[in-house]
């Protein structure tokens, strides 16, 4: 027994000074901030470019992001995966080419920025305004060009008017039948059609392709604004809702009709993007960027991992945190729970959901869950089928909150999905059974503990500074490891054994 304690000490004291080690070397050496107030807004944009082998040499070109749209590069790094690679920079950008001389296999290449935003004014075009080249039309293609173009004049009085005039008309274009005519007639898609009746009005125009930023997306593709020139200066007109301006958080990557991806004996090509944001100082960003060669193999971040692997190890790495709230509210505390991760899985679906939402979808998906497996216990099932029929239910439930939600407008509910739906089902069938045996009490005791423990570790992982440690330094995570080895080994009294022992505590 002593000699268990003591190798359970050790190795746990071993853990957690390792653990301490690593941050502080990171921290002093490396230059990563321990407290989260110097913090800068840093995006990590990759760009996955996927294609299959044709016939004959291979050569792609992606067009790279220019320094014209408010935000700075901080690094870009490229992945040539046996392919030549080189940056070329001309009058039209700069574009990233990869080539082979032969492809016999599906290849993918990355290419991966960090960027910070420095202001939300963009730069003029270098180019002064030109106005696209028009289509042929036939004739009553330019009658139908004329007639709208007319009619819409007549009712504004400038440019942007006229453009968000147009816009709407494509908005409502299932009742309008120029609009129809015009998409049926010149099979140039909505974008394109929009253009060339600009064109034609005599209103340069181009599109500009970025990304929607939003944390831990992934494979997400292009979004299309229009930006026109007024007579006086550049304006930006979102097409899917005719609003003007940019829109916050939108990342410009291309600013002109060309091409972001051209692949040459490649086919079925496509280029996705994934996205992490990260609270971080520059000088942090680019002395790891610069070091990294030097401190490979004591530097335990996650940068270099694929920014897709980064957004879901963001979520991961949040779970041994919650698990440290589980551990000392059942140990030091001495709350009983349903199960031992049924608590950890509700605080990851709260910070998805928010508190109050969060928990009014699990009673309610709970409660009725319960209601309709009471039934089922009437029908002596197995428990085989008893479960499934359970699971069925739960994603049923889910899906009726999800759309009553979205028609209601509460954004947060449509979040249900996060919930684990197969831990639900059990967890019903676990306080069914609970009901039966031990009867409503003890289920109370343990629903009721697993929220109030589901609530406290929501409230330590919403926390932006429990983020920004176990992101920045998951060696930390040995430490706790540690910690938890250490607490498994208390036996002495709970917090809750003050109440229960109340009587003699008043004799004495």
């Amino acid at each position: 027994m002593v000699a268990s304690k003591t190798q359970i000490l050790v190795i746990a004291v071993t853990l957690i000074v390792f653990g301490l080690g690593l941050t502080l070397y990171k921290s002093i050496t490396l230059g990563l901030p321990l407290i989260p107030d110097q913090y800068q807004d840093v995006w990590t944009i990759e760009s996955k470019v996927s294609f299959q082998p044709a016939d004959g040499p291979v050569e792609v070109a992606l067009s790279l992001p220019g320094d014209h749209n408010g935000w700075a590069n901080l690094n870009e790094n490229f992945s040539s995966s046996g392919f030549g690679f080189t940056v070329i920079e001309d009058e039209l950008g700069r574009h990233a080419r990869w080539t082979k001389q032969t492809l016999d296999d599906p290849a993918t290449v990355y290419y991966k920025i960090q960027v910070y935003q420095q202001s939300r004014e963009l730069a003029s075009p270098s180019a002064s305004p030109t106005l696209p080249k028009l289509l042929k039309l036939t004739e009553d293609q330019e009658k139908a060009f004329a007639f709208f173009v007319g009619n819409l004049r007549e009712k504004s009085v400038d440019d942007e008017s006229f453009v968000s005039l147009l816009l709407q008309e494509f908005l409502s274009g299932t009742t309008n039948q120029e609009v129809q005519f015009i998409l049926n007639s010149t099979h140039v898609g909505k974008i394109n059609a929009i253009l060339q009746l600009l064109t034609f009005a005599g209103i340069p125009a181009h599109p500009i392709k970025g990304i929607e930023l939003e944390d831990g997306r992934r494979k997400q593709t292009l979004s299309v604004l229009l930006e026109i020139y007024n007579g006086k200066q550049w304006v930006v007109f979102n097409p899917d809702n005719g609003a003007s301006g940019l829109p916050e958080d939108f990342f410009i990557w291309e600013r002109s009709d060309d091409a972001v991806l051209t692949v040459i004996g490649g086919k079925k090509s496509k280029v996705e993007f994934a996205l992490v944001n990260n609270s971080l100082p520059l000088r942090t960003v680019i002395s790891m960027e610069q070091q990294s060669n030097k401190f490979a193999l004591l530097d335990f971040s996650i940068y270099a991992l694929p920014v897709e692997q980064q957004g879901i190890f963001k979520g991961l790495l949040l779970i041994p945190v919650a698990a440290l709230v589980v551990v000392f509210m059942r140990v030091f505390v001495g709350l009983s729970t349903s199960g031992t991760f049924m608590p950890i899985l509700i605080a990851l679906a709260l910070i998805q959901t928010t508190l109050l939402v969060g928990l009014a979808i699990f009673l309610l998906v709970v409660g009725v869950g319960l209601w309709i497996r009471s039934y089922l216990s009437h029908m002596n099932l197995l428990l085989v089928s008893r479960v499934a029929s359970v699971v069925i239910v739960v994603i049923l439930l889910m899906a009726v909150i999800a759309i009553l939600s979205y028609k209601l407008g509460i954004d947060q509910a449509l979040n249900v999905t996060f919930f684990p739906t197969i831990i639900l089902a059990w967890t019903i069938e676990r306080m069914s059974i609970l009901w039966e045996e031990e009867g409503g009490h003890e289920v109370l005791v343990q629903g009721g503990g697993s929220l109030i423990v589901a609530v406290l570790a929501y409230v330590v992982l919403a926390n932006h500074y429990v983020e920004h440690l176990t992101f920045n330094f998951p060696e930390l995570l040995i430490t706790l490891l540690g910690v938890i080895l250490l607490m498994g080994k208390y036996t002495g009294y709970r917090l809750s054994e003050l109440y229960r022992f109340r009587e003699m505590k008043k004799q004495l």
